[in-house]
């Protein structure tokens, strides 16, 4: 017999995180220098870009918006997962744990959404160098980063508006954190259309991401190849080998952890960790390797740091100076 509990008076029970207590507070610690770290790495990324009249190109605008993404996926996992630990209290109100499931998939549908928009820009780049400050002008860049966060927000939105119930008849949310697929279970009555939805989500965000930068990818693979010249070869490795690694990386852990939901035969322990992994490694990884592989970025990075190192050290011996008189 199913019970229909009220939104607005019920707290929502999330997955235990099985933690010995003798671990919690390592496990907090943990957490939260992951979250600072994330935070960090991002913002260094962001400040270098923005700070850098050379880098106000096509491509490190439209890489500007992955930090910002990766910030928004970070900040929706990490504190509620770490005031968890702390408290050891895994309730969530029904409106909390819905904010938390939509800045989830507005991060993931936003990294798919920037990581092809930055493979098409690849593709232009060296398959159509001539037409590439036409294709890719100010105003045309402008229009595809509006794109991109219209669709975010408006197709994701309307995904959790579908499971979005005065009443349900669960409390139990079935993972460590808010997701579309966990409060689905929650709603009470035929939930058809929301799974279909999902599906037409899920094929078009991945499903045409990946049909998307393969195509691309190949045009680019088969312009250089037809070149034959050593610094087009260079080139296309240099810009499109690390966003390659990126998008893959990506692809791979939401696809894997996407799977394991749509199973109820999955392991839960290995639905919990491919659910985590997304929220955890991407944040984590997409700064360390843009940051490292992308020369422009690395130089003025180091740049960046050096000139703001040698301030601070002329503060402190005025200081001092000053303390000396």
């Amino acid at each position: 017999m199913d019970f229909n509990f009220s939104i607005y008076t019920t707290s929502l029970i999330m997955e235990s995180l099985e933690i010995l207590p003798s671990n919690i507070f390592p496990a907090f610690i943990f957490g939260t220098l992951t979250y600072c770290a994330i935070l960090v790495l991002n913002m260094s990324v962001l400040l270098t870009i923005a700070l850098n009249r050379k880098l106000h190109k096509p491509m490190y605008v439209l890489l500007f918006n992955l930090p910002l993404n990766d910030m928004m996926g970070a900040s929706a996992f990490f504190p509620q997962l770490v005031s968890s630990l702390l408290s050891q209290n895994r309730s969530i109100t029904y409106s909390a744990c819905f904010v938390q499931a939509l800045l989830t998939h507005l991060y993931g549908a936003g990294a798919f959404l920037t990581l092809t928009a930055m493979a098409y820009d690849r593709y232009v780049a060296i398959c159509c160098p001539l037409k590439y400050n036409t294709l890719m002008s100010p105003n045309n860049l402008l229009k595809i980063i509006i794109i991109m966060w219209t669709l975010d927000f408006t197709l994701i939105g309307l995904l959790l508006a579908l499971n979005y119930r005065k009443e349900i008849c669960s409390t139990k949310i079935v993972d460590i954190f808010c997701n579309n697929l966990s409060l689905m279970k929650l709603v009470c009555g035929d939930t058809k259309l929301n799974n279909y939805y999902g599906l037409f989500i899920i094929a078009l965000f991945q499903g045409l991401s990946l049909l998307i930068v393969v195509l691309t990818y190949m045009q680019i693979l088969i312009t250089v190849v037809v070149k034959r010249q050593s610094d087009a070869k260079s080139k296309a490795i240099q810009t499109c080998g690390t966003h390659l690694i990126v998008f893959l990386c990506f692809e791979f852990t939401t696809f894997s952890a996407l799977i394991s939901h749509r199973f109820e035969s999955a392991p839960q322990n290995l639905r919990r960790a491919l659910g985590a992994s997304v929220m955890i490694f991407p944040p984590i990884i997409n700064p360390l390797i843009y940051g490292l592989k992308t020369k422009e970025i690395q130089q003025n990075l180091i740049f960046f740091i050096r000139k703001v190192s040698p301030k601070k050290q002329k503060n402190k011996l005025s200081g001092v100076k000053r303390q000396l008189k």
